[in-house]
């Protein structure tokens, strides 16, 4: 497929899996089981209550590099979904993603000098810790902020805006460029180089799926949300 193309909501959704297999950690996010035959993907949506606009949404941007997200396909009522499938991200990246790059981590640093042992772990563990904090901020001030606002209850903070998310917001996928480069540059060449190789690939596909993740917060979630709260301004 070239950049130009994008999903459609009556293919078949079996022919995007074929297309870019990584959309199957899309499909477990969302929660929507094999076996769907030729179903197509607004079959699908409809069958699990899911927004088509959404569903293609995040699988366009999972899977086209270039593709700028459209929120004209979009409505309010996404917001929801857009919130719940950001904080099973979380969950993918806390329970899966992180603790097999953790586990390989560990095994990579008993074969290295303690300088190096030193460096690889306290850089993993001030990431651990921004990764954390970025979730742990998402979870308990954005998101019930959202959904405050949504269902018209108190909200603790009567100045807060997502703009104040916007304007704080880091990229947590470009920290693990500089632990790819020291694991590519700069350890001793004779260490662990399966491991080495195994942990990298695990690195790059978590970095790529959080760049995703924060397209998915800045192009959609945002924007949706700077409408609403202009619109509940305007009441």
């Amino acid at each position: 497929m070239t950049i130009e193309t994008t999903y459609k909501k009556n293919m078949k959704l079996a022919e995007l899996i074929a297309a870019d297999n990584s959309l199957l950690s899309i499909l477990q996010r969302l929660n929507i089981r094999l076996g769907f035959g030729e179903a197509t993907v607004e079959d699908i949506c409809t069958r699990y209550n899911i927004s088509t606009g959404l569903f293609l949404e995040i699988c366009n941007i999972y899977s086209f590099r270039h593709y700028q997200p459209h929120i004209e396909a979009l409505t309010e009522s996404d917001i929801a979904s857009i919130t719940t499938y950001l904080r099973t991200s979380h969950k993918f990246y806390s329970e899966v993603c992180f603790p097999a790059i953790h586990n390989s981590i560990h095994s990579l640093v008993k074969e290295l000098d303690d300088v190096n042992r030193h460096l690889i772990d306290k850089f993993y563990d001030d990431y651990d810790n921004e990764v954390t904090n970025h979730f742990k901020y998402e979870e308990e001030v954005v998101f019930p902020y959202i959904e405050a606002m949504q269902t018209g209850g108190k909200i603790d903070d009567e100045a807060y805006q997502i703009s104040k998310f916007e304007d704080n917001h880091s990229n947590i996928s470009e920290k693990l460029n500089d632990l790819k480069n020291i694991i590519i540059k700069y350890l001793p060449e004779e260490h662990a180089s399966a491991l080495r190789f195994n942990l990298l690939n695990d690195i790059y596909s978590v970095e790529s799926d959080l760049r995703k993740h924060s397209l998915i917060e800045n192009k959609l979630l945002i924007p949706l949300v700077e409408i609403m709260e202009k619109r509940n301004g305007e009441e």
